[in-house]
C-alpha cells in the first residue's frame, strides 16, 4: 500500500469493506439482509398505519410503540441501502461527511430506541401498580413530552460524536472494516490519542442504554412485587401477560446491543466477522421482530393486520 501523504490525513472518502473474511459470501449474506429490511419496512409501516387509523389503539403503550417504529425505520434506512450497494455492486466508497451523518443517525436513533423501551416499561409500571390513575398520569401531553425528551436526549448527547471524529487525523488508512460507519470503527483507524473520545463515548453509552436498562429492571422489580400481592393466580397470570410482549422486545434489543458494545471495547479475541455480523443483527432484527411480537400478542393489532392484508 502506498504511503499516505499530508493530504491523506483528512481523507474526503472512506472505503467500507463489509464483513472481513466473508467477502466471497457477501452476495449470499445480502439476501437475508434484504428480506429483513423489506420486512422491517412492511411491518413497521403497517403498525404505524393500524395504530393511526384505530382510535381504540391510541393508548400510551401503542403511542410509544409508534415512536419506536419510526426510529426503527430511520435506523434501517440509514444502514441497509448502502450495505446492499456494497454487497451487490462492491460500492464501498462513502464520503467523509456522509459517513459522519450515518454514524450520528445510527447512534442517536439507537439511543432513542432504548429510551422508548424505558418509556414503555414506565407505562407498564403505572398501568399495573396504579391502574386507577393510569389515564390521569399518562395523558397525551405527557406522552408527547416524554417522546420529545427522549428525542432531545438522543440528539444532544450524540451530537458531539461527529465533531469528536471530524478533525482526527486518519493517516494509517481510510479503509473501515465494517458494513457501516460506527464510532469505534472510526476511532480505531485514527492515528492520534483517542482516550478522551473513547471515555466520552463510554460515558454516553452508560448514561443512555446502561441507565435505561437499570431503570427497566427496577420497574419490573416493582411490577413483580405488585403482581405477587394480587389475590388470585389467574389475576397474576393475566397481569404478567400484558408485559410479555414488552419483555420479548427488550431481550431482542439489548442482547445483541450489549454483545456488540462489549466486544468492541473489551472483546479483542472475538473474530471481527462475528462482531460485525452481530452488529448488523442488532440494527436490523429488532425492527423486524417488534411488529411481529406485538402483532402476535395483541389481539386488536393482530385482527387489524389480518384485515389489512386480506383487503
Amino acid at each position: 500500500m502506498s504511503a499516505y501523504n499530508k493530504t491523506d490525513v483528512h481523507p474526503t472518502t472512506f472505503i467500507l469493506i463489509g464483513i472481513p473474511g466473508l467477502e466471497a459470501a457477501h452476495i449470499w449474506i445480502s439476501i437475508p439482509f434484504c428480506l429483513v429490511y423489506l420486512l422491517d419496512l412492511l411491518g413497521n409501516s403497517s403498525l404505524l398505519f393500524i395504530i393511526k387509523t384505530d382510535p381504540s389503539l391510541h393508548e400510551p403503550m401503542y403511542l410509544f410503540l409508534c415512536m419506536l417504529a419510526v426510529t426503527d425505520l430511520v435506523v434501517c434506512t440509514t444502514v441497509v441501502p448502502k450495505l446492499l450497494s456494497l454487497f451487490w455492486f462492491h460500492d464501498g466508497e462513502i464520503h467523509f461527511e456522509t459517513c459522519l451523518t450515518q454514524m450520528f443517525l445510527i447512534h442517536s436513533c439507537s439511543t432513542m430506541e432504548s429510551g422508548f423501551l424505558l418509556a414503555m416499561a414506565f407505562d407498564r409500571y403505572v398501568a399495573i401498580c396504579y391502574p386507577l390513575r393510569h389515564s390521569a398520569i399518562l395523558t397525551h401531553s405527557v406522552i408527547g413530552g416524554i417522546g420529545l425528551a427522549i428525542v432531545l436526549r438522543g440528539t444532544t448527547l450524540l451530537s458531539l460524536h461527529p465533531f469528536l471524529l471530524r478533525w482526527l487525523p486518519y493517516c494509517r488508512t481510510n479503509i473501515i472494516s465494517h458494513t457501516y460507519c460506527e464510532f469505534m470503527a472510526l476511532i480505531k483507524i485514527a492515528c492520534a490519542e483517542t482516550r478522551i473520545r473513547r471515555a466520552y463515548s463510554l460515558i454516553v453509552a452508560f448514561l443512555t442504554g446502561g441507565v435505561d436498562f437499570i431503570l427497566i429492571i427496577c420497574s419490573y422489580v416493582l411490577i413483580l412485587h405488585t403482581v405477587f400481592h394480587l389475590p388470585s393466580k389467574d389475576a397474576r397470570l393475566k397481569t404478567l401477560g400484558t408485559c410479555v410482549s414488552h419483555i420479548c422486545v427488550i431481550l431482542v434489543f439489548y442482547t445483541p446491543a450489549f454483545f456488540s458494545f462489549l466486544t468492541h471495547r473489551f472483546g479483542h479475541h472475538v473474530a471481527p466477522h462475528i462482531h460485525i455480523f452481530v452488529a448488523n443483527i442488532y440494527l436490523l432484527v429488532p425492527p423486524m421482530v417488534n411488529p411481529i411480537i406485538y402483532g402476535v400478542r395483541t389481539k386488536r393489532i393482530r385482527d387489524r393486520f389480518l384485515k389489512l392484508f386480506s383487503f
